[in-house]
């Protein structure tokens, strides 16, 4: 019927552009430190951190958020002027400065077990999607995933170890359906505008990327050792000899392959060497 708030943030703007990054309470560095990763991440972006004042991941989150100079709301089990827990107190009085206290228990109502799991709805409902980064098989953080599922919202779990088994629950969350993450730009495109998307993260490269189809066919019918005549190389590669010129040519330039006698061989240049000749060579 009612919720009582404490902070200069509005709820209704929040709730537009927030996640909710919940996990469980003996969180381990792995966990910390991914909670704090993301939650920085996405108030760097405008993003608002929701979760429950917690420790282990909540307060990690929590912290990573204020750091960031973002907004960050703590949906509280009990009265809003009863800090829990007490070891939070002056986390949850910065919240209340710069962010969002929300609960939806009048003043002076104590915190219960049944209500961490009764608030973990108002977790769920006041963020676009819910990220759990650790959780046990039993756990609080489940049951916001459960209310977020059922409200509609996205759920998304970071996986961790096999053999862990504070992730046992993200891993189960993620066997079920839920949307696998690793940083907080694949949060955005969950939370953010229409047609926020993630860009396409780095991946390694090696000197042969910047080949076209046939010069690399032509490396690759190279001989691992020794060298090879054109007409070889033709036959290896399933081209005529005309088409092997031209490849070869190319393949000279970027360091991949010399001519010695006639004959042409593999060059094994150090790492990082031809994929800088290759740049180049595409560049001219």
């Amino acid at each position: 019927m009612v919720l009582w708030a404490l902070g200069p943030a509005r709820l209704d703007e929040v709730a537009q552009r927030a996640a909710a990054v919940v996990g469980t309470r003996a969180a381990t560095t792995y966990g910390e430190h991914v909670a704090a990763d993301l939650a920085a991440g996405l108030a760097e972006r405008d993003v608002a951190v929701v979760s429950g004042g917690a420790y282990g991941i909540d307060g990690a989150a929590h912290r990573a958020a204020l750091a960031a100079d973002g907004i960050t709301v703590a949906v509280m089990a009990g009265g809003i002027d009863i800090p829990y827990p007490a070891g939070h107190s002056a986390l949850l009085h910065r919240i209340g400065q710069h962010g969002l206290l929300l609960t939806e228990y009048p003043p002076g109502v104590r915190p219960a077990r049944h209500r961490f799991l009764t608030r973990n709805r108002l977790v769920a409902a006041a963020a676009g999607a819910a990220v759990v980064v650790e959780a046990g098989l039993r756990s609080g953080a489940a049951n916001t995933a459960a209310w977020a599922r059922a409200l509609g919202r996205m759920v998304a779990a970071v996986p961790g170890t096999v053999t862990s088994s504070a992730s046992a629950g993200c891993h189960a969350l993620l066997r079920n359906g839920a949307a696998l993450v690793t940083r907080a730009e694949d949060i955005v495109e969950f939370v953010g505008r229409m047609g926020e998307l993630a860009p396409e993260e780095p991946r390694p490269t090696t000197a042969l990327d910047g080949l076209t189809g046939a010069e690399r066919q032509v490396y690759e019918a190279l001989p691992g050792r020794g060298a090879a005549t054109v007409d070889e190389i033709a036959v290896a590669s399933g081209l005529v000899p005309e088409q092997v010129l031209g490849p070869l040519a190319i393949l000279e330039v970027a360091g991949l392959a010399e001519r010695l006698d006639g004959r042409w061989r593999i060059v094994r240049a150090r790492p990082g060497q031809a994929a800088a000749k290759t740049s180049e060579t595409r560049l001219v």
